[in-house]
């Protein structure tokens, strides 16, 4: 399980650590312990790939190392906040913001290159704990989370919405409930993307 901060989680440094209880404490380790209370049989090992404030870029630069050279049966792929925030909360980078055709090409590029030696694959889209479609940040993270979501049917991916999940909860809760920053979430948070990552892989609670 690849991605940003929301992924990393505080997860062990050390690779070969980065399973079991080493996971952090956000969503990749919600769904490695309820993989593992249900289905021990299977032996599924999961491994926390994030790194926090990663873009798809950073992902790019370290594809080979962290995925390719691992060589996953299954890889869940979660980036695009930090491609978006960016945008909103910094000055342009020497190399500058990643646009949307930035974004899906490079994502593009590495699920080519990857998915021949995969079961399967896992795309979840990026989110802002706002419910307001029209705040700027909002309506820019959805474009990218279309273009994830676009991705997943062009590869016959499993696609998690999280934004979609994450609206759901905020029609009965305020932003802040869910994470003071509107993109880090607390233990809830974590738990709805567990959730909703566990149902489109047909998890049977």
């Amino acid at each position: 399980m690849i991605g940003d901060s929301i992924t990393d989680c505080g997860r062990s440094r050390d690779v070969a650590e980065a399973t079991g209880d080493l996971l952090g404490t956000g969503y990749v380790s919600l769904v490695n312990a309820l993989l593992g209370a249900t289905y021990p049989k299977h032996g599924i090992r999961v491994v926390n790939m994030g790194i926090g404030g990663n873009t798809v870029r950073d992902l790019k630069a370290r594809w080979q190392r962290d995925v390719l050279d691992r060589k996953p049966d299954w890889l869940s792929i979660k980036i695009g906040i930090n491609d978006v925030w960016r945008h909103f909360d910094s000055n342009p980078p020497p190399d500058g913001w990643i646009s949307l055709k930035e974004y899906e090409q490079t994502l593009d590029e590495l699920i080519r290159k990857t998915l021949p030696g995969l079961k399967g694959l896992v795309l979840i889209t990026p989110y802002f704990i706002e419910p307001n479609r029209d705040d700027p940040m909002r309506k820019m993270m959805d474009q990218y989370a279309d273009a994830a979501r676009g991705l997943a049917v062009k590869h016959k991916a499993v696609c998690v919405d999280t934004q979609a999940a994450m609206d759901e909860v905020l029609k009965d809760v305020p932003s802040m409930s869910l994470a003071q920053d509107r993109v880090h979430p607390n233990l809830t948070g974590h738990m709805i993307l567990a959730r909703a990552f566990l149902k489109q892989i047909g998890y049977s609670w």
